[in-house]
């Protein structure tokens, strides 16, 4: 990630300045950030997880929607994500008062779920993420870590591809990891039938 002003903004000045140039960019407590261009493998892994998940919302009968690009606006902070993952919740959108101007969420109701495809910026998708979605109310927060970016302090010692989903229970956040032949569990999807080991498969099957 490459920091592309030293002068910190607001978040309203992030928005007025947001370029239409095709790179991404996010604004981390002030300091706008730019996104790395993702890797293929990463790609390949949003593309598969959006498969998996969107069949399990027309299974279940789910009205939620998943977003090319959105920003998420926490309270707390001058700071706008956009997610590589993101569950929208329509039905709340009309309290949402960023939404039909600049595709922006405020509320944890309008996110019932957020994934991070965990690259070179993993002390952000670990760290300062997680506390800003637990912060924010967010109900379900994965973080995909499909090439073991991650410390060992967060991932364990050796380090291993795993998926950490974090379950918001009692305004905490709930940490459950999954690795190798593990089946992943999350709340709001109940009746998901895959592992690490079939992500990492489906990147070896179609980069090979």
């Amino acid at each position: 990630m490459v920091q592309t002003l030293i002068k910190p903004v607001t978040f309203d000045e992030f928005i007025q300045w947001y370029p239409e140039t095709g790179l991404r960019y996010e604004l981390h407590n002030g300091v706008i950030i730019e996104m790395n261009p993702p890797v293929g493998d990463h790609e390949l892994v949003i593309g598969w997880l959006v498969r998996k998940l969107s069949a399990q919302l027309d299974k279940l009968n789910l009205p939620y929607l998943i977003p090319k690009t959105t920003f998420i606006k926490p309270s707390k902070s001058e700071s706008a994500y956009s997610p590589d993952i993101l569950l929208l919740n329509p039905e709340n959108l009309v309290n949402e008062p960023l939404w039909k101007k600049e595709s922006i969420i405020t509320q944890a109701a309008s996110v019932p779920l957020v994934i991070e495809i965990v690259s070179s910026n993993w002390k952000t998708d670990y760290s300062t993420k997680a506390d800003e979605y637990e912060s924010m109310g967010i109900p379900e927060y994965w973080i995909v870590d499909y090439a073991a970016f991650g410390g060992r302090r967060f991932i364990g010692n050796p380090k291993q591809p795993t998926i950490s989903v974090y379950s918001l229970i009692n305004e905490e956040y709930e940490v459950n990891q999954f690795r190798g032949d593990d089946l992943i569990i999350s709340p709001l999807f109940p009746e998901l039938n895959f592992t690490v080991s079939h992500v990492l498969q489906t990147i070896t099957e179609l980069t090979h």
